[in-house]
């Protein structure tokens, strides 16, 4: 694998708060999952780039990927990030704080799916969407974001290549990568979107709801 310490020493360089997320990680023996410096900056470019102002993520856990997003946002926009741990979810906040995001941040505790259907009914709109949960669901995941999406929303979806290339592998039937191999066809032949998927990190998709 190439080595990265040149593209994120150079493009994706920490500050002192994202550099101590995976410490607290360990100490609390959470899971160390964050997506990767470069992911983090390419997700802050996509966000920044769309004019996002209203941001919505699907797995907090530190928070690191959340900072990344919330500053890619304007002063009045706001980022939604759903966590179903509550522990995960009250490390993300002192992480948040820590990087003074606090009103740009609402952290939501509960079921994905279940808040998912809560924004929908309250008639919420999204610009740019995270997707980095569980991966059973990703394809619920990815066809409420293009529900709830504004237009020429983008969603962005994190593990598509799973652990380096192992939904390459045909011959392995793990349901995970069954799954995320439907979710690649959806991106790559849904109508709906306009879509890549970037062979950084575990694998980014990236797809661009059309407009009505």
């Amino acid at each position: 694998m190439r080595d990265l310490t040149y593209i994120r020493e150079l493009f994706a360089k920490e500050d002192e708060v994202l550099k101590s997320i995976p410490n607290g990680l360990a100490e609390r023996g959470m899971p160390q999952i964050s997506i990767p410096p470069e992911v983090g900056r390419t997700l802050y470019l996509l966000a920044k780039i769309s004019g996002a102002t209203r941001i919505l993520e699907l797995g907090t856990l530190g928070g690191y990927s959340t900072i990344y997003l919330a500053r890619a946002l304007p002063s009045t926009g706001k980022c939604f990030t759903i966590e179903l741990n509550a522990d995960h979810a009250r490390f993300a906040k002192e992480n948040i704080s820590r990087a003074n995001l606090n009103e740009q941040v609402t952290v939501i505790v509960g079921d994905a799916s279940e808040q998912l259907e809560i924004l929908a009914q309250s008639g919420e709109r999204f610009d740019f969407f995270f997707i980095d949960a569980d991966k059973p669901n990703f394809d619920h995941y990815l066809e409420k974001a293009i529900s709830l999406a504004a237009p020429n929303a983008v969603i962005a979806m994190d593990n598509l290549l799973y652990f380096g290339d192992s939904v390459l592998d045909e011959t392995n039937d793990n349901p995970i990568l069954a799954k995320l191999r439907q979710v690649n066809q959806t991106l790559a032949q849904d109508p709906r979107i306009e879509s890549m998927l970037l062979p950084i990190g575990d694998g980014l998709g990236i797809a661009k709801v059309k407009s009505a």
